[in-house]
């Protein structure tokens, strides 16, 4: 596995990192036996980071991952997790509810810190409580030493350009906007190394677009990005190359983003993900399927408050 520095941390992730949401059971029913052995794996495979968080199946995702982080030395993973975000229409982003979900969290996890607390989506939140409660509260969990560092995830990219103007963080967390069909997040890289901010994408596969199995119900993708997505997937089944493995070496071939989160709950899926990091991309495929999703280039959905959503690009 390749490992690249998060920012001005000092932390070196592996470009394929482990993301738990499959762990709470959030796409399909999984058996925890088995995602306790994808975890294991996931680590024996270099992909030493795992990411999660109290929302992903309201709070199964970190007890099963707790568990399976049972009796593994703390200082052979880096771990991260989110506050604020409790269920789908759940959010809390006052200064007492952050400080309590860390604590809520590090119990669940087993662990006496964390490497990287997150708020979650906070697009959700008005901004004025983001900087002045929530913010705040991971500060103060940093000065007692119960995170390592902060950092704030959202869909939507202007609110990170938002936040950060005004409340420096360590790391910022963006999902759907490094992939195949959506490469947007590479406007916000140069302010970002500027100001030595980590960067952690994720979702290379757009929450499942890019799979070629059948969408949940929920999934927000609008149908001219399903089909763009659908017609990629016939061409590399025509051409004998699998759509998830040219998506996650697209994602992890970029220099400038350190890591890719990538969720599983199944060992042969997450070992295979970090084969397919390891290898490099058929180019001529590459180019094609890049020119098929064209159509859906850049193309996203609304997360949160309308105020948050200025730039996304719909159709």
């Amino acid at each position: 596995m390749k490992y690249r520095r998060l920012g001005n941390t000092d932390l070196n992730v592996p470009v394929l990192s482990f993301g738990a949401s499959s762990l709470g059971s959030v796409f399909h029913a999984t058996d925890d036996g088995e995602s306790v052995r994808t975890v294991h794996t996931a680590l024996d495979c270099g992909m030493n980071y795992l990411d999660v968080s109290p929302y992903y199946g309201l709070l199964k995702a970190e007890r099963v991952l707790g568990q399976a982080l049972k009796g593994i030395p703390r200082d052979s993973c880096i771990l991260s997790t989110k506050a604020g975000r409790y269920g789908e229409n759940e959010f809390d982003f006052s200064y007492s509810r952050i400080i309590r979900s860390a604590e809520e969290s590090m119990r669940r996890l087993h662990t006496d810190y964390l490497d990287i607390l997150y708020l979650h989506d906070i697009e959700f939140a008005d901004v004025n409580q983001i900087l002045g409660e929530a913010l705040p509260a991971l500060e103060e969990l940093k000065a007692q030493g119960k995170i390592r560092y902060t950092g704030i995830s959202a869909l939507p990219l202007s609110i990170f350009k938002k936040v950060l103007k005004e409340h420096p963080v360590d790391v910022i967390l963006s999902y759907c906007h490094y992939s195949l069909n959506d490469d947007s997040l590479t406007e916000l890289l140069p302010e970002l190394a500027a100001a030595g901010t980590g960067l952690v994408n994720a979702s290379p596969l757009s929450m499942g677009l890019l799979t070629g199995n059948p969408l949940p119900a929920w999934h927000p993708a609008t149908p001219p990005i399903r089909e763009a997505c659908r017609r990629a997937h016939e061409f590399c089944e025509a051409n004998g190359y699998s759509l998830p493995k040219l998506a996650i070496q697209f994602s992890v071939g970029h220099s400038g983003i350190p890591t890719t989160l990538v969720s599983t709950a199944s060992a042969e899926n997450i070992c295979q993900n970090a084969v397919y990091a390891m290898e490099e991309p058929d180019m001529e495929i590459m180019k094609q399927v890049l020119e098929i999703l064209k159509p859906a280039q850049r193309i996203s959905w609304i997360s949160g408050r309308p105020e948050h959503n200025e730039e996304v690009r719909l159709v």
